[in-house]
């Protein structure tokens, strides 16, 4: 077993003197530092505008945030680089945690099992997808996070220009010589031949060149292109090849409308936006080329410190912009950002296509944080229900996780056969074996609230002289008059705190609203989202058991009732009946001699006379 050493008070102030030290010999220029630990790893790279100044802030006293502290309880060197500019120490920054992965650095959860669509530097070239990237074979475009949008691009470029599918080494001796011969895929019209010069290869490696500018997300000027050419075919009367190019103008043509999401006078922009939860931020990037979106991915980040949006912000862009190539000199964002990227305008949109474009970016951010979520979730469903108690406990400022939730309903007509049930849930889960019933003893008439307050009196002072652990939180099934009355018991009569939420229904008797604290207060909740459905689905449960138990109650009453009112006739007797025959209706309907085979020749009689007197 090994332990840790843990350093002495002299230890650790000789470590900070050194520190110290070195910083106060930093030059106040912008570059990257490094963090060593004790065995002399990588643990933490930065970047700085005046490094001096940068590294010098760790070591304050108010320094307050606690994984600060932590990372600087672990610092026993440091070092750094100085460069020119801004720029390259964020460059240099993004280098470094991607080759050292610092401890304390984000995480970048890489998307290379993305596929991508690669064109191969062959003399007749294939295209395909693939998620193994090797520059030596090919010319890559992607990777795609939407699956589906990569095979709309493939199935159009199949379509237009039949690109071969076979993996045979073609050259131009072997098709001069005669080697190759025709495949399937010719008579299915799916090549077009070019390996026994059926095409050649200059018309071939055309059309490949117009493939690539559709990757590309250059549509418009093919189509422009397209349309010159047409022109002219027409006014040299050459009919058949113009319609040709129609029909390939017209499948380009009806693909960017339907991937069109921004007018066309955007051209070569970045779009970034960022989605946050506490561990993970979701960095999505967009590319808009000729007015059209033509990459969109989603990048995560694990956090490690409390890295704020603009820090990984930063980061994210530095490392999208090398991933893509991407030479945009304009980057949309959703914050100001002081990026020190030379001739790159930063625009934070108000309104208008350019907003368009940032909303679509967060969409697809929040889309992506949803499907992570979801994902983990069928994985451990207990992380969901955990999500669930943790949203509830904000939305309603609870003081710790509501894992036992209880609700009360009443059931009665009249104020006959006044009945209440208490549901459990646990971890937003039916636990049906603490359901518990009640039969109202002290109400007479229907008085829901009188009803109501004996049922908590009753459940909450046998839990308290039980020492069972306490709820915590009570829904009723009611407004604010339900949510009062509870109240005046728990905290009025019984002196405990037990927060209480009550669930109210429109005059369609729908579930429209979650009602909360004193006096109770209207909860924003949204009526499609996953808490709404499941506090919903804690209301119809209550309901459904109080209904359940009257009505067994009610039956019970009805069936013993008429028996009750026969003098002489006992309670064994009476289950006697009810066993034999089901029901009174069919008691009533016998004739003496079958009654008589029950309960005997008198009490037979006595039954007989009563129904038939």
């Amino acid at each position: 077993m090994f332990h840790v050493k843990q350093m002495t008070k002299e230890e650790n102030q000789e470590r900070l003197s050194k520190l110290k030290k070195i910083v106060q010999r930093l030059p106040e220029k912008p570059g990257s530092y490094q963090y060593y630990d004790e065995e002399g790893t990588i643990i933490y790279v930065g970047k700085a505008k005046n490094l001096k100044s940068r590294v010098s802030s760790y070591f304050h006293t108010e320094v307050d945030r606690f994984k600060t502290k932590v990372l600087v309880s672990k610092i026993h060197d440091i070092s750094y680089t100085v460069v020119n500019t801004e720029e390259d120490a964020l460059l240099l920054e993004n280098s470094l945690i991607k080759k050292y992965n610092p401890k304390y650095n984000v995480l970048l959860k890489d998307g290379k099992t993305y596929p991508s669509i690669c064109i191969t530097n062959e003399l007749l070239p294939r295209i395909f997808k693939t998620r193994t990237i090797n520059k030596k074979w090919g010319t890559y475009y992607g990777p795609y996070s939407h699956i589906s949008s990569m095979y709309a691009v493939l199935e159009l470029i199949n379509k237009l220009y039949h690109p071969r599918s076979c993996r045979q080494p073609i050259t131009s001796e072997g098709i001069e010589q005669g080697k190759y011969q025709l495949c399937l895929e010719y008579h299915i019209k799916n090549c077009q031949g070019p390996c026994v010069a059926k095409q050649s290869v200059e018309a071939y490696r055309k059309n490949i060149e117009q493939a690539r500018e559709i990757l590309k997300g250059n549509t418009r000027e093919v189509l422009k292109n397209m349309r010159s050419e047409m022109e002219k075919l027409a006014e040299e009367l050459r009919f058949e090849e113009a319609e040709e190019i129609k029909r390939k103008y017209l499948l380009i043509d009806n693909f960017v409308s339907k991937s069109e999401v921004v007018s066309h006078t955007i051209n070569n922009v970045d779009v970034v936006s960022i989605t946050n939860d506490e561990k993970t931020a979701y960095i999505n990037y967009i590319h808009v080329a000729n007015g059209a979106v033509n990459q969109s991915f989603t990048f995560e980040y694990k956090k490690r410190l409390e890295e704020t949006d603009e820090e990984l912000l930063a980061l994210g862009i530095v490392e999208m912009r090398e991933r893509f190539h991407s030479d945009a000199k304009e980057i949309i964002l959703p914050i100001e950002l002081d990026l020190p990227l030379e001739g790159i305008t930063i625009t934070v949109p108000q309104r208008g296509d350019k907003r368009t474009l940032l909303e679509l970016s967060q969409m697809n951010g929040k889309q992506y944080k949803v499907d992570r979520l979801k994902q983990a979730e069928k994985l451990n469903p207990e992380q969901k229900q955990t999500r669930l108690m943790k949203e509830l406990q904000d939305k309603l400022r609870l003081p710790k996780l509501p894992y036992q939730i209880e609700c009360f309903d009443n059931s009665n007509i009249s104020g006959t056969d006044a009945v209440a049930g208490c549901i459990v849930f646990k971890g937003m889960k039916p636990s049906k074996k603490d359901y518990k019933k009640y039969n109202i003893k002290t109400v007479e008439g229907p008085d829901d609230y009188a009803s109501m307050k004996e049922v908590v009196r009753r459940r909450y002072s046998r839990m308290i002289e039980e020492g069972t652990p306490l709820p915590d939180l009570i829904i009723t099934d009611g407004g604010r008059g339900q949510m009062e009355v509870v109240r005046e018991v728990i905290q009025d009569e019984l002196n405990i705190d037990i927060p209480i939420a009550g669930l109210a229904k429109d005059n369609r008797h729908r579930t429209n609203e979650l009602l909360y604290g004193f006096p109770p207060m209207t909860i924003a909740l949204k009526t499609d989202s996953e808490l709404f459905h499941v506090l919903t689905r804690i209301q119809d449960e209550v309901h459904r058991f109080a209904i359940t138990f009257h009505r067994d109650e009610r039956s019970k009453h009805q069936l013993h009732s008429e028996l009750d009112e026969i003098k002489g006739i006992g309670p064994k007797t009476k289950d006697d009946l009810l066993k034999h025959f089901k029901s009174v209706k069919r008691i009533k309907e016998a004739d003496s001699e079958e009654i008589e085979e029950i309960v005997g020749a008198s009490k037979a009689q006595i039954i007989f006379n009563h129904f038939n007197t």
